[in-house]
């Protein structure tokens, strides 16, 4: 259980928003703090961490001396520029933080910039600066070049060297880099962070300061209103949309083409809970659906990216169908193994924090579905895929007509025993219909016989061994009583009509079993099926599901209603986590791509 003691020190994990270059991410929460920070890469290790372990994790620091202070933030209309204020009766102050979006080749190098602006008053304030590399694991060396230029080295197998520069003093502490300055009415103060992971790179003179800034933050401004520019959603909610589109674009790798499953890692489902997962990996689940939202909004070149990511892996990881693991790095590394990192106290205590992914030696069969389909839109609204790459296809089709029936440990990752999984063969299902449509619309040879009989017996198989007559329900597994909340996907997949009774019955299921007004849990763990302890909260995807299921099905009013109290649940900024918990907070690693994209095609 949590130290109630502890908790002040780890703000809710709503209260923090995000900024990034898309190669990394920082986590900056309302009080002033970046309390995450990976570089150089998503998952590359930690520089700050203080969200996973506020004495030992590094943070950065900006406190005004107010009282009685009140927080908000905002994002700079259609951009990532992130602003905090604090406000108080003896003075207001705003706080500009965004991340320069780098050019090919700039892959290894970051800026975070960090401006301070009294607004009114006269305001003193303390800044702390205290990177921890490596995941808090190494030693570093702390060097004054001068009284506004200070270096941090890593000394662990990082190899980072990082360069803090600021237009007032600096002074080298035994805990970190300290600045102490008062501003009065109209001035500003700017620190700059830059850092470089190859130490044989030399790091830029970034003075004048002011000039620095101001020529970023017009760039990193404009770039991020001429990219939300080319969506083409309309309509109500058309903020929030945008919102999680450029959340989506924040969290998708430019070097590589392949989105994060989220920007943290080790963030609990439950408060005290075991289950604090590493989700800076790319699930090809994950991945599909992000560029089925994009495509949607009009952003096919970065769908386009996605599939010469994927195209990439099937040159170097994929020998055989077999090969295609359900989760890699955004470089395509396959191993991601799963490592505890005891040193850390956890977000509220919540241990053990993990990095690396045991699950991506997993079989989960549904992958092959949620890829052909994002294949098979990417050629209807993007570009024709070439015949080169649709012969890796069919062995994938191939291997999908061969293995369907088997069991695996499905969407949700189970880690006990593998089952047959409704959600599983669902999107077996997905596979050969989308191959055989894309097939046919494109005229490739395909092997017509064995794919229709396949794809009609995997038809047959989920309606006469995965129905329950007498609850009159698709059951989660075969043989199961339980309902899974994966199954809201069947009618968004054209499975099934939203309007048959057998989706229908499913639905009220559904509705008895998981979902409290809004909320939808996943699936009844009652059983600890899922062979991990602990609980969870409901999972904010799925409520999104269900709300599209709502609308699909002619419910359009409960639907639009439904949409509406979802968002009531995101942060003050329209950010979402993995899950809502029982006091209607956010649990899990944040922001979620899922969520998002399941807000997006919701919207």
């Amino acid at each position: 259980m949590s130290d109630k003691r502890n908790d002040e020190h780890y703000p809710p994990i709503a209260d923090y928003g995000v900024i990034g270059n898309l190669h990394t991410v920082a986590l900056v929460g309302k009080h002033g703090n970046i309390d995450f920070m990976c570089f150089p890469r998503f998952d590359s290790p930690s520089m700050f961490a203080a969200l996973l372990d506020y004495k030992k994790g590094g943070s950065f620091r900006i406190t005004p001396d107010l009282h009685e202070v009140e927080h908000k933030q905002q994002y700079l209309p259609d951009t990532n520029v992130l602003l905090t204020r604090f406000l108080a009766y003896e003075g207001m102050v705003e706080v500009t933080d965004f991340m320069p979006v780098k050019g090919e080749g700039e892959e290894d190098e970051c800026a975070l910039i960090r401006k301070i602006t009294v607004i009114r008053g006269e305001v003193k304030f303390d800044v702390e600066c205290d990177p921890e590399f490596d995941y808090a694991r190494a030693k570093h060396r702390t060097e004054s070049v001068d009284d506004h230029n200070v270096i941090f080295t890593s000394e662990g197998d990082d190899k980072t060297i990082v360069k803090l520069a600021s237009d007032v003093p600096l002074q080298v502490g035994e805990d970190g880099v300290h600045a102490h300055f008062t501003l009065h009415e109209k001035e500003s103060a700017s620190f700059v962070l830059f850092a470089v992971s190859d130490r044989k790179k030399t790091i830029p003179n970034l003075f004048p300061l002011d000039d620095y800034v101001h020529r970023n933050f017009i760039e990193t401004v404009n770039y991020w209103k001429r990219w939300v520019a080319k969506s083409n959603f309309s309509g109500k909610r058309e903020s929030i949309v945008d919102r999680s589109a450029l959340t989506l674009k924040l969290l998708t790798s430019r070097q590589f083409g392949a989105p994060v499953a989220a920007a943290t890692f080790g963030l609990p489902e439950k408060i005290g809970g075991t289950r604090n997962w590493d989700y800076r990996y790319t699930w090809i689940r994950d991945a599909a659906f992000t560029m089925y939202a994009f495509i949607r909004l009009g952003f096919t070149e970065e769908a386009g990216n996605f599939m010469h990511w994927i195209r990439d892996q099937f040159e170097k990881n994929i020998e055989k169908n077999s090969d295609l693991q359900l989760m890699y790095s955004i470089a395509g590394e396959t191993d991601l193994e799963e490592i505890e990192l005891d040193h850390l106290e956890g977000y509220r205590q919540s241990t053990p924090v993990r990095i690396g992914n045991d699950a991506h030696g997993q079989l989960q069969l549904d992958i092959y579905g949620e890829l052909m389909d994002s294949i098979y839109l990417y050629d209807k609204y993007g570009e024709p895929i070439t015949y080169d790459f649709w012969e890796k296809l069919v062995g994938l089709i191939d291997y999908v007509c061969d293995n369907w029936q088997r069991p695996d440990h499905g969407i949700w990752e189970v880690r006990s025993e593998e089952k047959e999984f409704v959600y599983s063969r669902v999107m077996c299902w997905v596979a050969v219909d989308r191959a055989i449509r894309l097939a046919e619309k494109r005229s490739f040879d395909y092997d017509w016989d064995k794919w229709r009989k396949t794809r009609g017996e995997i038809f047959h198989d989920i309606y006469h061994n995965f129905w329950d007559e007498e609850l009159q329900t698709f059951v989660q597994y075969k043989g199961s009583k339980s309902v899974d909340a994966a199954t809201l996907l069947m009618p968004l997949v054209r499975f099934i009509s939203p309007y048959d009774p057998r989706w229908v019955g499913t639905l009220r299921r559904i509705e008895k079993e998981l979902v409290t007004d809004t909320l939808v849990y996943r699936y009844n763990n009652d059983d600890n099926h899922d062979g991990i302890d602990g609980d969870e909260g409901t999972f904010t995807m799925c409520s999104f599901w269900y709300v599209e299921c709502l609308c699909r099905g002619g419910e359009v009013e409960k639907a639009r209603l439904f949409f509406e109290k979802m968002l009531g649940y995101g942060n003050h900024l329209g950010l979402f986590a993995e899950e809502i918990g029982l006091r209607g907070e956010q649990l899990g690693n944040f922001p979620q791509a899922f969520t998002h994209l399941g807000l997006i095609s919701a919207a």
